[in-house]
């Protein structure tokens, strides 16, 4: 199990690292939407350093993207694990804008 950190590349660039799994995703990390907060309205999210991901990581996605929603922001996800794209599509958001294979650039 590797925790789950959240890296500031730039203002509006983060990369995330680590597991997204009910292991490492807690209260605390739920209530951490702070690094979506910020002057920018694109954000983008790199997945590449994500080594494992579960439903509640696809959860604690699905809520950042409503939050950044509701504060008027667009987040783009990049470098999509496959095990986040296979959950998607069990799931049915694969046909969401930020989870189908278009945006794993």
């Amino acid at each position: 199990m590797s925790s789950l950190n959240i890296i500031k590349k730039s203002p509006k660039h983060f990369i995330i690292e680590g597991d997204l799994t009910f292991a490492t995703i807690d209260k605390q990390t739920l209530k951490s939407f702070s690094f979506l907060n910020g002057s920018s309205k694109e954000i983008t999210l790199d997945l590449e350093r994500v080594s494992s991901i579960d439903s509640a990581g696809l959860a604690l996605m699905i809520e950042w993207i409503k939050y950044t929603r509701n504060n008027r922001t667009h987040i783009i996800f990049k470098n999509i694990p496959e095990q986040l794209l296979n959950l998607a599509k069990l799931s049915g958001f694969d046909q969401a804008s930020h989870f189908n294979e278009g945006t794993n650039t």
